[in-house]
């Protein structure tokens, strides 16, 4: 008897082994529905705190400009002189403007964009809740009679929602001035036909699909974020847990989610 109850305990610590990130990973997904669900519910509802609002979007837009705009500028830079170089066998060195510019719009800018976010914003948006949590300050918010969904996660989600297409937008320019950098004032190509294969490739859809994306991710970066720290638990080094997960979940959810979404948008 005593060997089987070992043999069924094994079998039974194997199975949960094996389904353990199923589960975690559906448990994940339900918590940042709900807990999305309530704030979205705490965003429209009176008392509504502007200051709040305000300073979230300046810690999740403005303060992250220059980390986007560099990023922008390298990348559109890189971009331009692998086209340069890849399309130069084909004589085709005029149409680097229209590509980089499609390639930026629709994926570089967005992706980008939510990912610097992610990393500069969002880890911090875990890591303050989750010190939060587990100093027991949102308990403390609770106990003087205000929501701390309302309180906390509401701007996060609003400002995150709003600024990341504005990021995404100022990414985009600077993306254009660093391939225009390269293609025409380093590599000698003509400023017209740079212009004018941008206006014959990119079109406004192209932009459309960026923005859509944008919208969508900077909502993710928010909730998954605030979902990690809201619920952290285990001191510092649950915080620090809570933090990283945060981090890789959302930018796995953007790598998804901009696939699915492309599909979607290029069908419509």
């Amino acid at each position: 008897m005593a060997d089987e109850e070992k043999q069924k305990n094994g079998i039974g610590d194997a199975l949960k082994r094996i389904f353990a990130p199923v589960l975690y990973m559906l448990d994940n997904v339900g918590t940042v529905v709900q807990l999305t669900g309530r704030t979205l519910m705490w965003l429209v509802r009176p008392p509504y705190r502007p200051a709040q609002f305000f300073n979230a979007m300046d810690f999740i837009g403005v303060q992250s400009i220059f980390i986007v705009a560099l990023t922008g500028l390298f990348s559109g830079a890189v971009l331009a002189l692998q086209m340069s170089y890849a399309l130069r066998a084909f004589s085709a060195e005029g149409r680097v403007g229209g590509i980089v510019a499609v390639a930026l719009s629709r994926e570089l800018a967005p992706v980008f964009a939510a990912i610097m976010v992610t990393a500069r914003a969002g880890s911090a948006m875990a890591a303050e809740l989750g010190n939060m949590r587990v100093t027991e300050q949102i308990d403390a918010i609770t106990t003087m009679g205000v929501s701390p969904v309302q309180y906390l996660l509401a701007p996060r989600l609003f400002a995150s929602t709003t600024m990341v297409p504005l990021l995404t937008i100022l990414y985009m320019t600077v993306g254009m001035t660093g391939a225009y950098v390269v293609a025409v004032m380093w590599l000698g190509g003509d400023a017209g036909i740079f212009m004018q294969s941008i206006k014959d490739i990119s079109v406004p859809d192209d932009i459309e699909m960026g923005l859509i994306k944008a919208t969508t991710f900077g909502f993710i970066v928010s909730a998954v974020s605030c979902r990690h720290g809201f619920y952290a638990k285990g001191g510092a080094k649950g915080v620090g847990l809570a933090t990283t997960r945060a981090v890789v979940e959302t930018c796995i959810a953007l790598l998804i989610v901009n696939f699915i979404l492309t599909q979607l948008l290029i069908e419509l």
